[in-house]
C-alpha cells in the first residue's frame, strides 16, 4: 500500500523555551524522529508540514523567528518536501492533497503537534479525502486546556483525541508503525 508520513508542526515554539510549550514535546519529537528515520531508510515518501502564523495578534510561529523553525528532532533535509500552512487543517489552502495524489498515496501515517488542533484537523480531513489513516500516538503532543473553571490535563486531552481518532483510522505506537512497515516491506 502506497504510504506517506505527515510530520505536522514539530517546531521550536512547542519545545522548552518556546512560546507555546507542550507537555511531552521532546519525547514526541524523538518518536517522530524515529519514524522519519525509518521512512528515510526505507525510501518511503514523507512530507514536513510547517505552520506559519499569519493572523493578526498571533503569539507563536511568527515568520522570521527561531520558534517557527522545524525542531532538530525531525530536522528537514534539503530536497525533502515541505508544506507551509496557516490553518490547523494541513490540507486547507495548501498543496498537500495535490502532492499526495501525485504520489498516488493510499495511506497516511500522521505524527505531530498539537494533538487537539492541527493533528486532529488533519486526521479528520485525511479520512474525509479517503485516505487510510494511522496516528502514531507517542509521536504527538498537546497541552492542558481550560473550559470555564475546569482544567483538563494534557494527558487527558491527548487520550480523548486518540480515542476519537479510532473512528477515523488506527492509533498505533511508533514501534508498532515501524514493525508494520518492516513486515510490509518483507512481503
Amino acid at each position: 500500500m502506497k504510504t506517506a508520513l505527515l510530520i505536522i508542526d514539530i517546531q521550536n515554539d512547542y519545545f522548552p523555551g518556546g512560546k507555546m510549550e507542550l507537555e511531552g514535546a521532546l519525547s514526541a519529537g524523538l518518536q517522530a524522529g524515529a519514524l522519519l528515520q525509518c521512512f528515510r531508510e526505507q525510501k518511503v515518501l514523507h512530507v514536513h508540514i510547517q505552520h506559519e502564523a499569519r493572523r493578526p495578534g498571533a503569539t507563536f510561529f511568527i515568520p522570521g523567528t527561531d520558534g517557527i523553525r522545524i525542531h532538530d528532532t525531525v530536522a528537514h533535509f534539503e530536497g525533502e518536501p515541505i508544506i507551509y500552512k496557516s490553518f490547523p487543517n494541513s490540507f486547507r489552502e495548501t498543496d498537500l492533497l495535490d502532492l499526495l495524489k501525485s504520489w498516488e498515496i493510499e495511506r497516511v501515517i500522521i505524527c505531530g503537534m498539537m494533538t487537539h488542533m492541527c493533528v486532529d484537523a488533519t486526521v479528520r480531513a485525511a479520512a474525509d479525502f479517503g485516505y487510510q489513516v494511522i496516528v502514531a500516538a507517542d509521536a504527538c503532543a498537546t497541552r492542558a486546556l481550560t473550559h470555564g473553571e475546569m482544567t483538563v490535563p494534557a494527558a487527558h486531552v491527548h487520550a480523548a483525541l486518540l480515542a476519537a481518532f479510532k473512528s477515523y483510522g488506527q492509533v498505533m505506537t511508533t514501534e508498532e508503525v515501524i514493525t508494520m512497515l518492516a513486515a510490509e516491506k518483507a512481503q
